[in-house]
């Protein structure tokens, strides 16, 4: 990486989470497809400079895999992606989809951590 680079940005870790509506393709290519859309839009997130996205799933979503989801999704074909399951608590969110990102940001930007959908109780100070 060129030295001025090395200056104008930084690895910064962005989290989120959402809720799929239920156990199927479609209704978590939904919920995968708008998690990452908010990701790029609240964070000005240019896509080259996603570097890694860490999916975990409840054990309730078994239909496919959200990182495959993503994969797919416009230019993020180059991005390292991996699913994980979410450990099972008692009273958890259903059907939750959570992330976190690896990204290169500018230094002291201020990160906006998507939660959305039934996703959003989980940290409400950041929705």
């Amino acid at each position: 990486m060129p030295e001025r680079m090395k200056d104008a940005y930084k690895i910064s870790f962005i989290r989120g989470a959402t809720t799929a509506s239920g156990n199927s393709v479609r209704e978590i290519e939904v919920a995968v497809v708008e998690l990452i859309d908010e990701l790029i839009s609240r964070n000005d997130l240019i896509k080259t400079n996603i570097l890694s996205i860490t999916f975990t799933a409840t054990k309730d979503l078994n239909a496919c895999f959200p990182a495959s989801i993503a994969r797919k999704f416009n230019g993020l074909d180059s991005v390292a992606f991996i699913d994980c399951q979410q450990m099972h608590v008692f009273n958890d969110v259903d059907f939750c989809i959570r992330i976190m990102a690896q990204v290169l940001l500018p230094p002291n930007y201020a990160i906006k951590h998507p939660y959305l959908r039934g996703a959003a109780i989980l940290r409400t100070d950041r929705c």
